[in-house]
């Protein structure tokens, strides 16, 4: 399908300039921002014309997006326009409340799509979530942006997937790595053939072997990394090897907990610096592990590359797409009077995510907590009573045992 635009190929120089241009217009767009505004308050603009002058300002975590919406809502000051010039406000767990817009592809997904083979004469299956949270109208934006159209269908009901996937025609599936094979096991159980050919994943890590299951029945996935604040950070292309980084953002790996940039190839903390001028966070704290690759993608797009998600710098992990936070389950505690502790447990059984939440408690039972842990970690999950103190004391929890090498 060639490349989606000329952004794409530019030479390293070429880069570099436009990069110049576009860094102190950002860095003074980013001023209009009340929050920003205070923490580039000595930066002068003109001064930051590169990735390495990035590392001369702070770096802005989750953790003040969402102090600071506790005081200013909802944008917490880090917009530089008015919650009423965006068209949509969204809310993720936390709560942390995040702006939209409709137009000009505004999270910039129809680069990954367009690399994933995706354009006009697809219909999309969209099944990442529209209720509160903005994943569903992140890929729809992107879908009209290549000109494919798009089946709204969120998460659930496999069933009606299933048949609206035959019934339509659908010929590419949007949405959590794991969903799509429960959609494909139900049509098999049902004996329906499905046409989907497809598939543009992200919100969790795509297993190799889930993704060699998916060529087998005929399915190209490609997955991309992108979150509710930045948008598309980076995606695969055909190529397969390593994520390149979008033309949209400015990324840098830095020792976790720091911003202090790594060495080419050594594991950090990814940090994003985003070109949108309505939202215009500045080296944005992610929380993700990553490292940087030598050289360029064979496909010929000419940006640097990552090596895709390698972990939480935090213990804040994804489970079946959705961030599970160590506050989420301190509130979990103390909602509920008889748990003296918890531990989340994230694990796989076969090709999807499971999620064990451990409760110690000597005297409730696993139903009476049943609606309380799904109200506050917005996940369903077994739970495993335990009496106190028989969990570890190492400071732990959220405990991911899943393998990223298989």
């Amino acid at each position: 399908m060639g490349f989606y635009d000329q952004l794409e190929t530019r030479s390293a120089d070429a880069r570099a300039a436009d990069i110049s241009q576009q860094l102190p217009l950002q860095i003074a767009q980013a001023k209009r921002a009340p929050a920003i505004a205070e923490i580039l308050k000595d930066v002068d603009a003109e001064s930051i014309r590169s990735v390495e002058d990035l590392a001369s300002l702070p770096v802005i975590r989750k953790s003040e997006l969402v102090s600071n919406q506790a005081e200013i809502a909802p944008f917490g000051g880090f917009a530089a326009i008015d919650v009423h010039e965006f068209e949509h406000v969204f809310q993720s767990p936390g709560p942390i409340y995040e702006p939209g817009k409709l137009g000009n592809d505004w999270w910039r997904t129809g680069r990954f799509l367009h690399a994933a083979g995706i354009g006009r004469g697809d219909i999309i299956q969209n099944c990442f979530g529209y209720h509160l949270t903005p994943a569903g109208m992140i890929f729809e934006s992107g879908a009209r942006a290549v000109g494919a159209a798009v089946v709204p269908a969120g998460t659930g009901q496999t069933e009606l997937q299933v048949r609206a996937a035959l019934d339509i025609g659908v010929t590419a599936y949007a949405g959590t790595p794991d969903y799509l094979k429960v959609i494909l096991d139900r049509a098999e159980t049902e004996g329906v053939k499905l046409s989907i050919r497809k598939a543009a994943v992200g919100g969790g890590a795509l297993f190799p072997s889930l993704r060699q299951e998916y060529a087998d029945r005929g399915i190209a996935c490609l997955q991309c990394y992108a979150t509710a604040d930045l948008g598309n950070i980076a995606y695969e292309s055909a190529a397969m090897e390593g994520l390149i980084v979008d033309e949209g953002v400015l990324v840098e790996i830095v020792t976790p907990g720091t911003g202090t940039p790594v060495a080419l190839g050594e594991v950090g903390e990814v940090v994003v610096t985003t070109l949108n001028p309505d939202y215009p966070l500045i080296r944005f704290a992610t929380g993700d592990l990553s490292a940087f690759m030598e050289g360029e993608s064979p496909c010929g797009r000419t940006n640097l590359r990552i090596k895709g998600w390698m972990g939480r710098a935090d213990q804040t992990t994804k489970i079946k797409g959705m961030f599970v936070r160590p506050e989420q389950v301190a509130d979990l505690v103390s909602k509920n009077p008889e748990v003296e502790k918890a531990r989340v447990v994230a694990s796989r059984d076969g090709e999807r995510d499971m999620m064990t939440v451990m409760l110690e408690t000597e005297g409730a039972s696993a139903e009476a907590l049943a609606d309380s842990v799904f109200s506050t970690l917005k996940l369903k999950g077994k739970i495993e009573l335990v009496p106190v103190g028989s969990l570890p004391k190492d400071g732990k929890v959220i405990d991911d045992q899943r393998s990223y090498d298989t």
